[in-house]
């Protein structure tokens, strides 16, 4: 097995690093990765400098991940602010750390992506890299963020300390219809659900779904200035920059959605959404005027038709938000891995990590007991 490390996924096959087995999640594509970087997303001075390790047997690709090189902690969503200050504190510095992610997305994917057929070893050899590029360029620690929960059972025994968290995600019980869905909620959750649906509809003219080469630029060039109108209002980074949403369209095609709200002939609000194997992922929102519930309209609702209408078994909406839980969202773990080089910093890590799972796991149920659903 030969391992390589690529500076830019530009360096790689597109066919062969997409023909890796990618889960449902589209954000470690090619197409992504690319726009990300093209438009300066990533790497320059983000503070995510990308590393691509790959695994060849044969000249053929059969391993591959991307790391990062992170230089700050913004764009994770999972978050160790905490870490940093404590490790500052103990005078060992915190930055540069490695993180095995997909930028700038809070969605659950695989993060070691492998060919249907690789030796069992690609895996650890990958794994066994990463730590060893932590060495050479003295990373304070090394995190896997929203991995999957097969591979943060596997990071155990390279010694990475499993962390919990829980997002929010509906769930596709085969149902026929938006109302066969509703039925399956309390008479009171129902009529919420649907007067808030009528009274965002009754303020515009009308809301146009577009997919792919479909998505005309005026409805790109809105969705980029919601996007930011919105990071702004909320006090946040626009780390996606200028041209992303026009890259991203065309290099990955139907993949990429955009629901899109109308007064009269202007585009008045939108959401955007990614479209993964099995599963649906909502991103951004914005909007130019109040319209009463036209949010949940077309971040949640539109996104709940589109997976009924398609037979998509998963729709994850983003990161935070209690009040999904009344739209049919409930609360599911998510996994992320750690290693933290410091004896003293990763010992106070081991010891909080327990108490932190502990507290999730009893958020998670209290939540739990406030299901909109009949049972």
């Amino acid at each position: 097995m030969k391992i390589e490390i690529f500076g830019s996924v530009g360096e790689v096959e597109a066919s062969a690093w997409d023909a890796l087995n990618h889960g449902n999640s589209p954000f470690l594509l090619y197409g992504f990765l690319s726009s990300l970087e093209s438009t300066g997303s990533i790497g320059g001075d983000s503070g995510w400098q990308p590393l691509y390790v790959t695994a060849y047997e044969d000249e053929r690709l059969v391993g591959a991940l991307a790391a990062f090189i992170k230089s700050h902690s913004y764009g994770e969503y999972i978050f160790d602010w905490q870490w940093a200050n404590a490790s500052e504190r103990m005078g060992v510095p915190y930055y540069p750390k490695i993180v095995m992610a997909a930028p700038l997305t809070p969605a659950t994917g695989k993060r070691i992506l492998l060919a249907k057929d690789a030796p069992e070893e690609t895996a650890d050899a990958l794994i066994s890299v990463v730590l060893e590029i932590a060495t050479d360029i003295s990373a304070s620690s090394v995190h896997w963020l929203f991995c999957t929960q097969s591979e943060q059972a596997m990071l155990r025994s390279s010694d990475f300390m499993p962390r919990a968290s829980f997002q929010f995600h509906w769930e596709n019980q085969k149902y026929e219809s938006f109302d066969t869905f509703l039925n399956t909620m309390t008479s009171r959750k129902r009529k919420q659900i649907r007067r808030e649906r009528r009274e965002a509809i009754a303020g515009i003219s009308k809301i146009e779904t577009y997919r792919g080469q479909d998505i005309p630029n005026e409805a790109l060039q809105a969705m980029d200035g919601f996007y930011r109108n919105t990071v702004h209002e909320h006090g946040g980074y626009d780390y996606l920059r200028p041209g992303f949403f026009e890259a991203a369209r065309d290099a990955l095609g139907e993949k990429m959605m955009i629901v899109a709200a109308y007064i009269g002939e202007e585009i008045a609000a939108a959401a955007q959404f990614w479209v993964g194997q099995n599963a649906l992922y909502g991103r951004y929102w914005g909007c130019k005027c109040e319209v009463p519930f036209l949010h949940f309209e077309l971040a949640y609702y539109q996104g709940i038709d589109f997976c009924i209408d398609n037979n998509i078994a998963l729709f994850e909406a983003g990161a935070q938000g209690g009040h999904k839980l009344l739209r049919g969202f409930m609360p599911r773990p998510t996994f992320s891995s750690h290693w933290i080089r410091a004896p003293r910093l990763s010992s106070a890590i081991e010891e909080f990590l327990p108490q932190e799972k502990s507290e999730v796991q009893r958020r998670m149920k209290e939540l739990a007991t406030r299901s909109p659903y009949k049972n």
